[in-house]
């Protein structure tokens, strides 16, 4: 039941308004209003919300993009409202009544924005949102046709004993409703200090990293901490918590913890950063990822690998960009003999000259070994950007190396295997 002025406003008495001589010249108002919010808010969309996409935008721009239709249209409805009663001299109940309906649905889409940005990204974000909408337009639906009271009553007509407490399904239920609140407060709290954690590019990443993730383990630890006494749980239940924690731990759970605090002290000696190129075991790539309970390791064909962060800490992992992520590779090359092998050299180093390649230390040749087809040579170059690739550098500079040869005139040979049949063998083995 809604209230207007000093009476109560049921939807009795808006269908009575609505039946009445003006009601549906301001349902066609209240019409008009709406369409031409609409309109206002596809222009508004158009000019200032096309640029990003949506799961892309800040907290603030995808609240602007969720409230711009509502906020106008209630905005264009109480001032149609307003007009009505300058020119009429009386109230609109339904322009007044759409105006608030407006009002909740702001209000809707700023509470599930809220809890859109406060849950990880992915596919349960979008369903978490329309889930809560859902929600929240029922307790409103419920509370505008006074259905609200029958169903209090009779959630809290349904009780049971635990202990020495008395418990009823309307208890549970506000208890659940009060920790989900500040919870997700608190993840929406935390995602922000995040966001502006990782913003400060003075500070390295993975410090960045640590704070961000302290930031959310003590606003959810708080969260619960203030969560509890409101629902009627006393804290010293902590205490109990803590006790079979300890069990946990010790029997089944020394692994997660282990995991967890290895995460921390991954991020503070800082031994491994995002981009770094690792050896893991049988595995090399690129670190995608740092969370509290594993690396994600991304390797040449697009997999990843998910490390424990123990295993990182507890064997021994070569960090092949820990001081520099410049990666040294050796392309071999074989010259026919007769070959002139200094200007070969020069034209391996000449082939060397790519964007992707350091100069400084610059690309060495080497000969290797005389083998039985030809003369082994090598050019070592130290490659500026691994994390791009290594087969498309390598068949640039094969590529170059091959024309260049083939200007100079120096061959690249191929093996040969010469068959000599001596006659006298043969004539006595045939006798």
């Amino acid at each position: 039941m809604l209230e207007h002025g000093t009476q109560p406003l049921t939807f009795d008495r808006l269908m009575d308004a609505l039946q009445g001589p003006t009601g549906w010249l301001e349902l066609a108002i209240a019409a008009g209003c709406v369409l031409l919010a609409w309109g206002l808010s596809r222009r508004i969309y158009a000019r200032w919300f096309v640029v990003a996409p949506d799961g892309h935008w800040s907290f603030g721009k995808y609240l602007g993009y969720r409230l711009v239709f509502p906020l106008s249209a209630q905005l264009l409805t109480q001032l149609a409202g307003l007009g009505w009663h300058l020119l009429l001299h009386g109230k609109s109940q339904l322009l007044v009544v759409i105006a608030m309906l407006l009002f909740w649905l702001s209000l809707i889409r700023v509470l599930t924005a809220v809890v859109r940005h406060a849950l990880p990204s992915g596919r349960f974000e979008r369903s978490s949102e329309n889930f809560v909408a859902m929600l929240l337009w029922l307790g409103f639906a419920s509370w505008a046709t006074g259905v609200d009271v029958v169903v209090l009553d009779w959630l809290e007509s349904i009780s049971f004993r635990v202990g020495k407490s008395q418990i009823n399904l309307l208890l549970i239920l506000s208890a659940l409703v009060w920790v989900s609140v500040i919870l997700v407060a608190a993840m929406w709290v935390s995602k922000l200090i995040e966001a502006r954690v990782m913003r400060l590019t003075e500070v390295d990443l993975n410090l960045r990293l640590v704070f961000s993730k302290l930031a959310r383990t003590l606003l959810i630890i708080i969260a619960v901490l203030v969560a509890l006494p409101i629902v009627g749980i006393d804290l010293t239940v902590l205490s109990v918590f803590g006790g079979a924690l300890g069990v946990g731990l010790g029997f089944g759970l020394q692994k997660i913890a282990s995991n967890y605090v290895s995460g921390f002290i991954i991020l503070l000696e800082r031994s491994i950063r995002i981009g770094d190129r690792l050896m893991v075991e049988n595995r090399t790539g690129y670190v995608s990822k740092i969370t509290s309970r594993y690396v994600v390791l991304k390797t040449a064909d697009g997999s990843e690998a998910l490390v424990p962060n123990d295993t990182l800490i507890a064997s021994t992992v070569v960090n092949q960009s820990y001081s520099d992520k410049a990666l040294w590779i050796s392309l071999p090359v074989q010259v026919a003999y007769g070959t002139d092998l200094p200007a070969a050299l020069a034209l391996l180093r000449q082939a060397a000259e790519h964007p992707r390649v350091k100069q400084d230390p610059a690309p060495a040749s080497f000969v290797v070994a005389f083998a039985d087809s030809g003369i082994n040579l090598e050019l070592g170059i130290w490659v500026l950007d691994p994390e791009n690739g290594m087969l498309g550098l390598r068949s640039d500079i094969n590529l170059r190396i091959w024309q260049l040869f083939g200007e100079h005139g120096i061959d690249i040979p191929y093996p040969q295997r010469e068959v000599r049949v001596v006659a006298e063998a043969a004539s006595a083995g045939g006798m």
